[in-house]
């Protein structure tokens, strides 16, 4: 039977990816493209399952709540759709799964009832009114794009189209049948025109957009088809296809409308369109209906080609499928089909059982499809012997994959002569060749000859630029004498990568032909090229070398290169190149880095010199290239070269010659003594010219040499300048004191005094007292040095006593005026000393004035008793208005020694320091001193003067007076020894001498800070007690009690009594807090505040009985509330309610239903709650009155308070009481809230199971129906619990639980029974299944197989795998494995297991095996356990299996006997194992034949070793197998050798013959005459005819006498020379007729030429040409638009 047109593949089952069925629908599925499916499952967890169709076993699940989801076509971009709550308005959102961000969102004003993507960037979205296009680009909002017409009211919207060019869209809805139909759905569309504006309405249940190119056109059709089914007035039904095109172009062939039938089956009467879609591959229309049905149509002719079910379940869902040329469905059951042609068998049913050879010539020729070689060949023939040219030449052009278009073909038509006034035939050809496409390369070539012959070669230049002909080698070789351009750009594009090459060297862009040759992955012959470009072009060259050099491996060696420049002098040039090919600097090419360093030393040094200091070079030889760099007088790179110290500072001496900077570099590399050994050569060999550079080495090495190594080195060559330069910069940094004296001595000795000054000025390392002592030694001319060193170090006075011995008076005026004045006093204290004249000190004192300080001025004379000297000084500074406390303390001072009215100067001077003063006048007057202290608020100094003095009523005076709490801490300290005598005198004298509060407040709350609780009643006791200002103050009664309550309690209560000023609810809450709570209550009492007193008795002293008897007393609501309280603090929940209704408060109803429940007391409970529900409405309150009536019992004030309105929560009640077993009152609460659930529960309590099954059933939910099925389990009701359980497995997650619980059970049977009749349940779904298939491989394993044969599909495969292996249901396990496609695995348990094995069976899986390794295990077990079938196994996996292993695994279980026909079937591969074999196994049987037909026909073997063992066997035809291998192999000596051995002649001659050696053609042929063998010496003669000379011949006969049998020979050799005379002398005779032809086709050529001139350009027309007719369709104006030129970079760039 043929193969059908179309095939039907289902590539995903949607339900075995995971996806529930109740989700496969239009509502809940969606399929954009070919690449994604998306999916909303809904239910308990929303979410949207997405399946990659190149992967759909691995869908990619999220938790989303949406109303629509949609996959862009491309890209894992989801679009979602949602209502939003309370509105009829739609909420869309726009999503990358990738980057997992919002790309776009936009709320739409009105419900969207249809929406998906019509292109990869732009969505389309329909809603009741209107539609708009969403653009996925920017952050733009959806833009309307027109309004919805009214044939579309009142229907569902299933689809929304768009053209390709976007100026045409549609709408397709159905709604409900006609009344007389109202199984048939109607279709209805609105087709809009984006350019016109404007809407139709039309009937039609799908339609699809597409192009169409018309012959003749050069812009394709736009179309547009659609389906209809409608019920005519008649009643009957017709079903129709359109097909028409949409804003026809002016000057375009119009496309024909066409209409066709949609034939509907009788059964298939109420069927209608689901989908419709055109494949742009093949041309044809494909119409997918709900019922399954599939219609094929061809697009141009809508000529109906195919039409058969494909589906047994409804399709909903349909989309295109660009890259196989068909379109995908999905139908309910889960299944995604993929309908697409079948390529070889479509033309073929189209030809042959629709009879339609026209139709099927334009669908192979529309998709390139096979089949069509019988039909187009006859038809082309029919033409071209009728002589329609024209017909001939499109059936060739338009031939399935170009069959006709050969040279046969173009032969014949250049055969046609051509016609007066027509173009010539073959013109025409390649005319209409050119409207359909491109030339290919013979075309190509035979036009462009044509054309060059006319030279019109613009006309290439534009087919070119156009791809109208194929590239090839022959058309680059014909246009490289005309356009050498052209010609490389046709190599290029016809790969032709040596002519490439060629073309690109000889134009000397070597940069694009190495980049060609690169991308081209092409090898060209660099040493051929590379020799032929030095002499032209020697840069050129080095370009190719460079090349050369960057490939892996390099084609030619890099010495070999270099030579060749050099030996044309080619330095620069080799240079560059062996720099380019070294820059890696690997340890292998240490010779030529050597080499190019070598060259340009000798030749160029400066190139060499660069070279090095690049530092790219590091592996050449560098004591032969230190060598030539000195030479060069390349000092400085030799000593980077040399490695020897004598070397070393036999270079470095030429310092004239080296870069200073280099020079000092290079010292670094130095080890310490070598760098010691330079510096000491340098100063030997010229120091004045040296110095510089040796100071900078030293300065810049001074770590790694070591300053006192450089320093010991200067010092022995005297050096004194190389010291004071050296240590210049060492001292900036050096903290080594020797340095710096150094430094000091070497500045001196080279007279740089001012250097000398700065360091000792600014250093902080040097020795001062060395630096001294040298300094006055040297005696230097300027003292300043001196000076620095005795001011820093504090060396005054040794400075002073110098420069005033040494008459050196002007640097002492100088020091104390310029330098430091600080130090004028240590000076003027020096010279003092050294008796120095008075007038001189004064003078000195006055010339320094206001910046001398008078302080250690005064310290310094008045250690002398000289301080009266100053008077003068001071009263001029006084005089100049100086408040310097120095200046007045000094003269307050002088007074105080003077006794000159001290007492005025201390009260009226504002600027002497009290302290300073006071002190001074401790010892000769307290008095004074305290004078002198309290000016100055001295605290702690006054304080310890009258201390000391015995002065406290002073003290007490001044310490109540200053008011300062830092004071009083001071005097009131516990270590103050005169603490009670300040107190006594602050009592008694100071505090009430007070009259300023002020001071009072501040005392007491010292004393109080003080923690001197006795002291402060005292004083408290003095001031308020008895009659005083401050008696009635609250503040100082406050404190008097306060302190009491501190320090004495037994004083309170008189207090409390006696006082009246104080504040009461303070202080009683202070006396709570010290728990003085009878003194506390008094004071409450006293104050009228009942709640506090109350408070105080029930908190404090917890006295029930006086609270209540005082709660009587005063009957307040506020005290009953306290004392009901405290009742209910105590759990005496009777007394608290009665305590609480006599108060009336209801705001503590929780805590009284708390306690109530704790102390189980409902009884009061309700009676309380009776009272609080009249004031409040709370659902507390409710619930608990009502939980209350069922735990007191009372069933019936229960339902009669449920009854009436309420705000219980008669759920939670409910449950409360099912958790403590009320189960009655819970029963009467779940009924009136209508919780069935629950009340199921509670039936089941009370043992009510039918009951409770109505209840589950009216809750219908999982939980409640698990619940009682469980408790139907236990009770041994299974009826019932099969009953619940059935509603319980529809659910996927819960069926794994229920299983579970009736096996940990052991109710197997009962279970098997629920399973088998869940499985018949309209909502089954594949856990149900997989289930009942895992319970029969553990309780019932021989009903599996059946289970697993009629529900394979249904079932989770993976799941019940390892069920299988579990239980060792082999047989079963391989089953599942196979239908799983898990072949790797089924062959392994068939082979682990022989009760799982079937041959038949393991053949079909073993080849369809993964693992290759498969195959050979399979061998090694048919080896052991079935090796009768081995043979029969081999058959199957031969396509499959490495024969050699396969050999080789036979070989090593020596069974290789036993797959002879295995072998012997596949010798046909010649392999050389399989050859090997078979060779082996005849040379074994002695079979001889067919060990010969075997080598005769498979060559590839191990011949030489079948040779030797054939040698040595002892049947004569096995060795002359072996002559017969030696002659194959070309041991030509060893074969003729064998055969004379064995005496087979003429197998010698043969191999003598075939060897081509006259030497053993010669020394066969002696043998024979030696032999005497006449006859086989005639048959050498005829064998080696051509090996053996006629001379030689004849004079070997003649002397032995064997002319007779040399006779034939001499005859050939005599006919072959005069047959060779007779073809040179015909050859001559050739040659000249042929020139004389040619000459005479050139005269014909010359005059055809101007024929062409008139025809080709009417069917070719130039560039820029207009023609407004010609042949076939070649009439568009600017068909051949003006050619550009050349593009840029068309070859280059690579």
């Amino acid at each position: 039977m043929a193969a059908p047109p179309v095939n039907v593949k289902e590539v995903v089952s949607l339900t075995s990816s995971g996806i529930n069925p109740q989700n496969i629908s239009f509502t809940n599925l969606t399929m954009e493209s070919e690449k994604f499916i998306c999916v909303r499952e809904t239910g308990a967890a929303n979410s949207v399952v997405i399946v990659d169709m190149a992967q759909p076993m691995t869908p990619m699940k999220r938790p989303i709540t949406a109303d629509s989801a949609l996959m862009n076509p491309t890209s894992k971009v989801i679009a979602l759709k949602a209502t939003v709550a309370g509105t009829a308005q739609d909420h869309l959102q726009i999503f990358n799964i990738d980057t997992k961000s919002k790309m776009k969102s936009h709320q739409m004003p009105e419900s969207v009832v249809h929406w998906r993507w019509i292109s990869p960037s732009l969505m389309g979205i329909v809603t009741n009114t209107a539609v708009y296009h969403w653009s996925l680009e920017g952050d733009s909002e959806p833009q309307k794009m027109f309004d919805r017409t009214g044939n579309l009211n009142g229907c569902q919207i299933i689809a929304y189209r768009a053209s390709q060019d976007m100026k045409w869209f549609s709408v397709v809805g159905i709604a409900a049948g006609d009344p007389s139909r109202p199984g048939l759905v109607k279709g209805k569309m609105q087709l809009f025109s984006k350019e016109l504006g404007r809407s139709q309405e039309l009937d039609a249940h799908a339609c699809a957009f597409s192009t169409h190119q018309v012959t003749g056109n050069s812009v394709k059709s736009q179309v547009i088809a659609f389906a209809q089914k409608t019920v005519m007035p008649d009643g009957n039904v017709a079903s129709k296809l359109h097909v028409i095109e949409l804003g026809a172009q002016a000057g375009q062939t119009p496309f024909q409308k066409r209409q066709a039938e949609l034939f509907f089956p009788p059964e298939f009467m109420d069927d209608f369109p689901v989908n419709m879609s055109i494949s742009e591959k093949y041309g044809v229309i494909y119409v997918v209906t709900k019922m399954g049905l599939l219609f094929v149509y061809d697009l141009e002719t809508a000529t109906a080609i195919y039409r058969n079910k494909v589906s047994n379940d409804p399709v909903f869902l349909a989309c295109d499928s660009p890259s196989t040329g068909g379109v995908y469905a999905v139908n309910r059951r889960g299944q995604v089909l993929l309908l697409n042609l079948n390529e070889p068998a479509v033309v073929p049913f189209i030809s042959g059982q629709l009879n339609n050879v026209n139709l099927a010539l334009q669908v192979a020729v529309r998709g390139g499809l096979p089949g069509a070689e019988s039909l187009v060949k006859p038809k082309f023939e029919q033409l071209f012997a009728a002589g329609d040219i024209k017909g001939a030449a499109e059936c060739a052009a338009d031939s399935p994959k170009g069959i006709l278009r050969n040279p046969e073909t173009i032969a014949r038509f250049k055969s046609i002569p051509g016609q007066p006034g027509a173009a010539p035939p073959l013109l025409q050809y390649f005319g209409i060749c050119l409207q359909r496409g491109t030339l290919n390369k013979v075309e190509g070539v035979e036009l462009a000859r044509l054309v060059l012959a006319q030279n019109k070669k613009q006309l290439l230049d534009t087919w070119m630029a156009e791809d109208k002909i194929e590239c090839s080698e022959e058309l680059g070789d014909l246009l490289q004498s005309v356009d050498a351009e052209m010609a490389l750009r046709v190599y290029i594009k016809a790969k032709a990568n040596t002519k490439v090459v060629a073309a690109l060297a000889a134009r000397g862009e070597f940069e694009k032909m190495g980049k060609y040759c690169e991308m081209a992955d092409y090898k060209p012959d660099y040493s051929y090229l590379l020799q032929s470009t030095l002499m032209s072009n020697p840069q050129g060259a080095v370009t190719i070398a460079l090349q050369v050099s960057k490939m892996n491996p390099p084609p030619l060696d890099y010495n070999t290169v270099a030579d060749l420049f050099l030996q044309r002098n080619m330095i620069r040039e080799a240079t560059s190149f062996l720099l380019d090919v070294l820059k890696e600097d690997r340890e292998d090419q240490a010779a030529m880095q050597t080499k190019v360093l070598e060259i340009n030393l000798v030749t160029f040094p400066n190139v060499a010199d660069a070279i090095l200091g690049q530092g790219k070079l590091t592996h050449y030889d560098r004591p032969r290239i230190a060598q030539l760099c000195e030479k060069a007088g390349l000092y400085m790179r030799a000593l980077e070269h040399y490695t020897e110290v004598s070397d070393l500072k036999r270079c470095c001496i030429n310092t004239h010659s080296i870069n200073p900077q280099a020079l000092l570099e290079w010292f670094g590399t130095l080890s310490r003594e070598w760098a010691l050994a330079c510096i000491k050569e340098l100063l030997v060999s010229n120091p004045r010219q040296n110095l510089q550079i040796i100071v900078n080495v030293c300065k810049e090495y001074t770590e790694q040499i070591g300053a006192d190594a450089i320093l010991k080195l200067l010092e022995e060559h005297n050096s004194s300048e190389g010291m004071f330069f050296y240590l210049g910069a060492l001292v900036a940094t050096s903290t080594e004191p020797d340095h710096h004296q150094k430094y000091i001595e070497a500045a001196a000795k080279t007279g740089q005094i001012k250097e000398v000054e700065r360091i000792t000025r600014e250093s902080e390392h040097y020795d001062p007292e060395k630096a001294k002592v040298f300094l006055m030694e040297a005696r230097l001319p300027d003292a300043r040095p001196l000076i620095n060193v005795c001011d820093r170090f504090d060396m005054v006075d040794d400075l002073t006593t110098f420069l005033y011995q040494n008459k050196m008076l002007r640097y002492i005026e100088g020091y104390v005026q310029k330098v430091n004045p600080s130090n004028t006093p240590v000076v003027v204290g020096a010279l003092l000393d050294l008796e120095c004249d008075e007038d001189f000190v004064q003078n000195l004192i006055l010339s320094v004035r206001s910046l001398l300080p008078v302080g250690p001025l005064v310290e310094q004379v008045s250690k002398r008793n000289r301080l009266k000297m100053l008077t003068p000084f001071l009263e001029n500074l006084v005089a100049e208005g100086s408040t310097n406390p120095d200046v007045h303390n000094a003269l307050g001072m002088i007074l105080i020694d003077s006794n000159t009215n001290p007492e005025h100067f201390l009260t009226t001077n504002e600027y002497y320091d009290s302290k300073v003063v006071g002190k001074y006048c401790e010892k000769r007057d307290p008095n004074l001193a305290c004078v002198a202290y309290k000016r100055g608020n001295c605290d702690i100094e006054l304080v310890e003067v009258t201390n000391k003095n015995s002065l406290f009523k002073l003290q007490s005076r001044y310490v109540v007076e200053r008011m300062d709490a830092d004071l009083w801490e001071h005097v009131l300290a516990d270590d103050n020894p005169h603490r009670r005598q300040l107190i006594d005198q602050v009592v008694s004298t100071a505090l009430p001498e007070s009259k300023n509060p002020e001071q009072v407040s501040v005392t007491v709350k010292a004393f109080m800070t003080a923690e001197m609780p006795q002291e402060l009643i005292e004083l408290l006791e003095k001031i308020v007690i008895q009659n005083s200002a401050f008696s009635n103050n609250p503040n100082l009664q406050n404190l008097l009690i306060l302190t009491a309550i501190k320090a004495d309690t037994t004083r309170v209560m008189d207090y409390i009594n006696r006082l009246d000023a104080f504040n009461g609810p303070e202080v009683g809450e202070i006396a709570v807090g010290n728990e003085l709570y009878e003194e506390a209550f008094a004071i409450f009492k006293k104050f009228d505040l009942h709640v506090d007193a109350m408070k105080v008795l029930l908190e404090n002293l917890e006295n029930l009985e006086r609270g209540e008897e005082y709660a009587n007393k005063v009957d307040l609501p506020e005290v009953w509330s306290q004392l009901a309280k405290a009742y209910l603090s105590q759990d005496l929940v009777s007394a608290a309610v009665a305590a609480y209704i006599k108060a009336k408060d209801t705001d503590d109803y929780l805590a009284v239903i708390d306690v109530a429940k704790r102390a189980d007391d409902f009884d009061s409970m309700v009676k309380y709650l009776v009272m609080v529900r009249k004031k409040v409405k709370e659902p507390k309150v409710d619930s608990e009155l009502c939980y209350a009536y069922a735990k007191t019992g009372q069933l019936a004030e229960l339902e009669e308070f449920i009854s009436q309105p309420n705000a219980t929560k008669l759920d939670n009640i409910g449950e409360r009481c099912f958790d403590e077993g009320l189960y009655e009152a819970a029963k009467v609460l779940f009924t009136t809230a209508s919780n069935w659930g629950r009340l199921a529960s509670t039936l089941v309590k009370l043992h009510k199971f039918s009951d409770a099954v109505d209840a589950a059933r009216k809750a219908n939910n999982t939980r409640t129906w698990k619940e009682i099925c469980f408790a139907c389990v236990d009770e041994g009701e299974f009826r019932l619990a099969q009953l619940c359980a059935l509603n319980i497995i529809v659910n996927a997650d819960e069926l794994e639980e229920i299983s579970e619980y009736y096996q940990v059970r052991g109710k197997y049977e009962e279970l098997l029974s629920l399973m088998e009749a869940g499985v018949g349940l309209e909502r089954a779904h594949m856990g149900i299944f997989t289930e009942l298939g895992i319970l029969y491989a553990k309780f019932k394993p021989e009903k599996l197989m059946e289970h697993l044969k009629l529900f394979s599909t249904r079932i989770n495969i993976p799941k019940l795998i390892r069920a299988c292996e579990e239980m060792h249901a082999w047989k079963e396990l391989s089953f599942l494995y196979i239908a799983y496609d898990e072949y790797d695995n089924a062959a392994g348990v068939m082979m682990a297991h022989p009760d799982a094995w079937e041959h038949v069976g393991f053949k079909d899986v073993c080849v369809k095996v993964a693992n290759l390794e498969i195959y050979y295990k399979a061998l090694e077990f048919y080896l052991v356990s079935h090796p009768t079938q081995l043979n029969d196994l081999l058959t199957v996996l031969t396509p499959r299996i490495d024969h050699s292993r396969v050999v080789a695994l036979m070989r090593k279980a020596d069974h290789l006997p036993l797959i002879k026909p295995y072998l012997q079937a596949v010798q046909n591969t010649n392999i050389v194992a399989i050859n090997d074999a078979v060779n082996e196994l005849c040379l074994e049987e002695e079979d001889f034949e067919s060990l010969r037909t075997s080598i005769d026909t498979y060559d590839n073997f191990d011949q030489m070793s079948l040779a030797n063992k054939c040698e040595k066997h002892e049947l004569l035809e096995f060795r002359r197998i072996a002559g017969f291998l030696y002659r194959k192999n070309a041991k030509w000596t060893k074969s003729v050798e064998l055969s004379k051995k064995d005496g087979l002649y003429k197998d010698a001659m043969e191999a003598a013959a075939h060897s081509g050696d006259k030497d053993i053609a010669g020394d066969l042929l002696q043998f024979f005459i030696e032999q005497e063998n006449k006859e086989c010496f005639a048959a050498m003669l005829y064998n080696c005819y051509d090996l053996l000379k006629p001379d030689e011949v004849l004079e070997i006969a003649w002397m032995k006498g064997l002319m007779e049998y040399a006779m034939p020979y001499m005859i050939q050799v005599m006919k072959d020379y005069t047959n060779k005379v007779d073809v040179l002398v015909e050859d001559k005779k050739d040659r000249t007729t042929e020139k004389a032809e040619q000459e005479k086709e050139k005269v014909e050529q010359q005059m055809n030429q101007n024929m062409y001139a008139q025809l080709l350009p009417a069917a070719l027309p130039a560039p820029g040409m207009e023609t407004t007719g010609g042949m076939n369709g070649m009439n568009n104006p600017g068909m051949y638009s003006q050619m550009g030129g050349v593009q840029p970079g068309m070859y280059g760039g690579y």
